[in-house]
């Protein structure tokens, strides 16, 4: 009877060991993501997904193409895209980055090849990699290149309200 529970000790304390030491390879970010939960530290209400009419999207590139965007269902129904920014990230042994920002050490959890997590200000998030038909996902990444502000009217902003 010792003999099989020091066996059975001794798969589960291997199966543990083989989980945490898990690696997902850097290319598996490479796809479109979205936003399947946010939870604000310290309530209880999940905000995102198909109820609440809001989710947040992430595409990135093989080449290091990085687009975000929120996606809201407004009173009418129709879908709004409120693109946030377009350029580039970069993910290298666990070193991420996006839009040339410092790069954070693990700043990806991820869950398994499809789903990561994270926190980022006290908000919780649950990112889930989907497969989305290409016109969509060319629309979304146009709505995010086109939200550049051209330099004139980037000046005359920083002019009026920026001083």
């Amino acid at each position: 009877m010792k003999k099989y529970l020091l066996m059975a000790v001794a798969m589960v304390c291997t199966m543990q060991a083989n989980a945490q030491s898990t690696k997902i390879d850097d290319k598996e970010i490479v796809g479109t993501w979205i936003m399947e939960s946010m939870q604000w530290e310290g309530e209880k209400k999940k905000m995102c997904g198909k109820e609440s009419g809001y989710t947040q999207f992430k595409f990135y590139g093989a080449d290091g193409e990085y687009a975000c965007a929120e996606l809201v269902l407004n009173k009418e129904g129709k879908v709004v895209v409120l693109p946030h920014e377009y350029g580039t990230y970069s993910l290298k042994n666990g070193w991420y980055s996006e839009m040339g920002r410092k790069p954070i050490k693990d700043a990806i959890e991820w869950v398994d090849k499809t789903t990561t997590k994270g926190t980022w200000m006290k908000r919780h998030d649950i990112w889930k990699k989907k497969t989305l038909p290409d016109k969509v996902v060319k629309h979304i990444l146009d709505c995010c290149k086109t939200k550049e502000t051209p330099d004139d009217v980037q000046q005359l902003i920083k002019q009026n309200l920026f001083k």
